[in-house]
């Protein structure tokens, strides 16, 4: 007699659900009782969780827009064409939840506009609020031929990729550029506020390489995720080319990074094993030297769990960094004295819900998946895949 196996609950599906909810009821008493209301951010401390989260991960986890699609059109590699499609549209739902995101930690977000109008081109966070703004016009572009193609209009999409593409691309490579490294000059300017450990004068090209590297990982956790939501993912010897280039730029970033701190005679503070060292060489060796030493096996690379198990670690690492420079670094170089509010998680956790269920209406509705050599199979067990390889 066959047993009968009872549906298993769309736990994430739940999950995020709820943490949407939640974030409808937290947003409401944040415009209601403004920011006081739901975060811990004081004048000491007016940069925390937001900031280090939202902004400067969230911009890095869509990094993978432009570093793909200069890979595909500007190197002409055309065999990694299939990661454009879905890098465009995480990077250009990345930068929604980006924006979407400051509308809640910005005092007074209905002056967001001003920019636009009162222009002040000596300010870092001018460039930078125009560079993302501009950056996701190109990517609202970029990702306007899948809806194009859905519609059937085939004459518009062709006139797109023939003479729009190539300079959208072009534009979009410059533009993340400029505000990826000038996230790291934000930090620049505070010399005195930021621990030695984590601050530099050439943060903006640490932010950079680092951008680069966590965009190349992220491509290969999202194809492993797409391919447990929807049964597709791209080709293992692609995803072994996106493992090899991941462990040089991350080599790339550690050696940079480890050569700016013997410049500056701030290496040995890394070994002093207060606070501020168990955070940087957390960040250093389980987000750098220990995924870096695996992706440069092949035997990693051709298992694809594995792959991706390191990937992640690296797309943690990276984001790691991001928040002890935004919060670590800014706390212990100043003693400020904060602890996010549990809203404040709330909030973050619920844009991340909502790019999600995005992704998801994107995925199912448009030809997201449906370019180049793409494998189409049931979403199995990872650790089922995991055996299959080894044995």
């Amino acid at each position: 007699m066959t047993e009968r196996k009872l549906p298993r609950p769309h736990f994430w599906a739940t999950v995020f659900t709820l943490l949407m909810i939640l974030l409808a009821v937290v947003l409401f008493r944040r415009y209601t009782g403004g920011i006081g209301a739901i975060s811990n951010l004081n004048d000491s401390m007016p940069w925390g969780l937001w900031i280090g989260f939202d902004l400067l991960c969230g911009v890095a986890l869509g990094a993978g827009g432009f570093t793909v699609t200069a890979v595909v059109y500007i190197f002409h590699l055309e065999d990694y064409k299939p990661m454009a499609r879905p890098a465009v549209l995480t990077a250009f739902l990345g930068y929604l939840m980006v924006i979407a995101a400051l509308l809640v930690d910005l005092g007074r977000p209905w002056n967001i506009w001003h920019p636009l109008i009162f222009w002040n081109p000596h300010s870092v966070m001018f460039e930078v609020g125009w560079c993302v703004m501009l950056y996701t016009t190109v990517l609202f572009l970029e990702f306007l031929p899948l809806v194009f193609e859905r519609l059937g209009y085939n004459r518009q999409v062709h006139f797109m990729h023939k003479y729009l593409t190539p300079g959208l691309v072009i534009a979009g490579v410059l533009l993340s550029t400029m505000h990826q490294s000038s996230l790291g000059t934000l930090y620049v300017i505070v010399p005195e506020k930021l621990h030695p450990l984590w601050y530099s004068p050439i943060l903006p090209i640490l932010f950079f390489v680092s951008a680069i590297t966590l965009g190349l990982a992220m491509t290969n956790v999202e194809s492993f995720l797409s391919f447990r939501a929807f049964g597709k993912r791209l080709e293992a010897p692609l995803l072994r080319g996106i493992g090899r280039a991941t462990a040089v730029m991350l080599l790339l970033y550690l050696v940079i990074r480890i050569e700016d701190l013997l410049v500056h005679g701030t290496l040995p503070l890394a070994f002093r094993f207060d606070q501020a060292s168990w955070f940087f060489l957390a960040e250093i060796i389980i987000g750098g030297v220990v995924p870096m030493l695996l992706l440069f096996q092949k035997r990693v690379r051709r298992n694809p769990l594995a792959l991706t198990g390191t990937q992640f670690l690296v797309v943690l690492g990276i984001m790691f960094n991001r928040m002890n420079v935004a919060v670590t670094a800014f706390q212990l170089g100043t003693g400020a004295g904060y602890r996010p509010h549990w809203m404040e998680f709330v909030v973050s956790m619920g844009m991340i819900a909502i790019g999600v269920f995005l992704f998801s209406l994107a995925a199912r509705y448009l030809p997201v998946f449906e370019e180049g050599p793409l494998t189409n199979a049931r979403p199995v067990d990872p650790f089922v895949e995991l055996n299959r390889h080894s044995g």
